[in-house]
């Protein structure tokens, strides 16, 4: 089962992450961006004001293939359990709002474009986990340390991942980051639970559904 946790920077997805491991100590845990030199050069484009948003996009996306190849795909067939603190819905919210923003790049529907270059080759995940939380909130959390910690983008950011809810409500279990840290591990806990004794609850407790 492929699990993923995503949300703006500063909603404590990365935090659940970490706290996770003891809990499930067979599981593989995993990231995007990685730790190979594709991610590298991720790590290189998040710190250029000045990248360009479409070869950033396919940094992401190659960082992605090379995730999936190297990691997700060898540990599904294995049976594992795969956590992964983000995954490609990061770059459809993320990537859709920085080219939808950009100069030069005439694009009908960023996110789409976005999800459509990932479509013939990526794995839907079985769970995403989205750690919902006010863009003000999280940019105050995050520190606004790079270009996309600022609240104007992260709400962009944040109507994007609302879309995504829209298109696959089954999928996505919404969480309120705002809780004490306690409960969202709990709330996180739950709904990979449910979904892993094959539930179709996806809401877990406290969501604010």
């Amino acid at each position: 089962m492929l699990a993923t946790l995503e949300g703006l920077d500063g909603s404590g997805k990365t935090t659940v992450w970490e706290a996770l491991h003891e809990r499930y100590p067979d599981a593989t845990f995993t990231r995007e961006p990685t730790n190979s030199w594709y991610g590298d050069a991720v790590y290189r484009s998040i710190e250029d004001d000045e990248a360009d948003p479409l070869a950033e996009l396919f940094l992401y996306t190659a960082d992605h293939a090379d995730h999936l190849s190297r990691v997700i795909e060898p540990a599904l067939e294995r049976g594992d359990l795969v956590v992964s603190d983000r995954y490609s819905d990061s770059r459809f919210a993320y990537q859709g709002a920085t080219l939808a923003a950009a100069e030069g790049h005439d694009l009908a529907d960023p996110l789409e474009y976005v999800v459509d270059v990932h479509e013939p080759f990526s794995i839907t995940p079985d769970l995403t986990i989205y750690f919902d939380l006010d863009p003000e909130t999280a940019a105050e959390r995050a520190g606004a340390t790079n270009k996309f910690e600022h609240a104007d983008y992260l709400a962009d950011v944040r109507a994007n991942y609302e879309r995504l809810l829209e298109r696959e409500p089954d999928r996505f279990a919404r969480v309120n980051a705002t809780q004490d840290p306690d409960a969202v591990l709990e709330a996180v806990a739950d709904a990979l639970e449910r979904t892993l004794a094959g539930s179709d609850g996806r809401d877990a407790a406290g969501t604010g559904r």
